[in-house]
């Protein structure tokens, strides 16, 4: 390492890159006002060819979640099916049948974003809110249903193993702001005030590839640098999400605080966070047409003082 990064590091680059008070004490959406109505109409105008790409993993029991961790892979119940119905236990008038189902799952088990009442410290999170906030029956601040509009805009990829010829990232690897603005330039695509910034590592293609997910929630990995919480917050990025459990490089780079990126984008900036985003797909045709930016939708499910939620991303191109 270059230098030594402590907590007391992330405590004084808080200070440093906070956006508490800049849209007023009631905010609650962050860097996410950095996307005006005229950036949506922009975004809207990018589509040239039509062609909608998920960035979602499935949501189902081959999730990467590790068995016995504090998160699971989705659990999907049948309420009733075909079986009912042969039965005769689900007839409607007419001898109409039907089936029904439900799933139990933490909301971050998948891909998904992490509101700004995920993370705090020294008692306060995003705007000077109080910890107390976050309570046993949900956030009753910073909770992700109060961005339940709040994410239609441009996206933009930057594909670094792509660049570097390899088909992905080393663990560890850290992502410096230099190696962000070198794949920017390398695909000719600059990352704007009112961006959704996708970082693809090929960590997860490498998961899939090997049929296993070891290590991959909170294992060694490829990640965004500390060193890249000014050049998000001087860009007025908007969201940031990767294909990684994680979004920062793991091993951390502080001696003594977890995810200290995370403390810093979503305590202080009031940055939204993405993690287990598929982006294998939208990088082949990326890579095809020669085009990373998009038209880019992914709302969080509006569920009431929930500090994260599953998502299905759309890339329009």
């Amino acid at each position: 390492m270059d230098e030594t990064l402590t907590a007391d590091t992330v405590r004084s680059w808080g200070r440093r890159y906070s956006n508490w008070g800049r849209w007023g004490p009631d905010d609650q959406r962050g860097t996410l006002n950095f996307i005006t109505p005229d950036r949506v109409l922009a975004a809207c105008a990018l589509p040239r060819r039509g062609l909608v790409i998920s960035c979602a993993l499935p949501f189902d029991r081959n999730g990467p979640q590790p068995a016995g961790g504090p998160r699971h892979n989705p659990i999907h119940l049948m309420l009733a099916d075909g079986g009912d119905a042969l039965a005769g236990a689900q007839d409607f008038p007419g001898g109409f049948q039907y089936a029904d189902d439900a799933v139990y799952m933490p909301l971050q088990c998948g891909t998904q974003w992490d509101a700004l009442a995920h993370v705090f410290y020294d008692g306060k999170m995003y705007n000077d809110r109080d910890v107390g906030l976050v309570t046993s029956q949900g956030a009753r601040a910073n909770s992700i249903d109060q961005i339940a509009d709040g994410v239609v805009a441009r996206g933009v990829l930057l594909d670094l193993p792509r660049g570097l010829g390899k088909p992905w990232l080393e663990d560890g690897t850290r992502i410096r702001p230099q190696d962000l603005d070198t794949c920017a330039e390398r695909q000719g695509v600059t990352v704007e005030a009112g961006d959704v910034m996708l970082v693809r590592t090929g960590m997860m293609r490498r998961c899939l590839e090997a049929g296993s997910w070891e290590g991959y929630c909170g294992g060694p990995a490829p990640g965004l640098s500390l060193h890249c919480a000014a050049w998000l917050y001087e860009r007025e990025v908007a969201a940031v999400a990767t294909d990684t459990w994680g979004v920062e490089v793991i091993p951390n780079e502080t001696v003594d605080c977890f995810q200290p990126l995370h403390m810093i984008c979503l305590r202080n900036t009031g940055l939204l966070l993405g993690e287990i985003f598929q982006l294998d797909t939208l990088a082949e045709a990326c890579a095809e047409d020669g085009r990373y930016a998009f038209l880019f939708t992914a709302p969080p499910l509006p569920i009431s003082g929930a500090v994260g939620s599953p998502i299905n991303p759309l890339a329009i191109k």
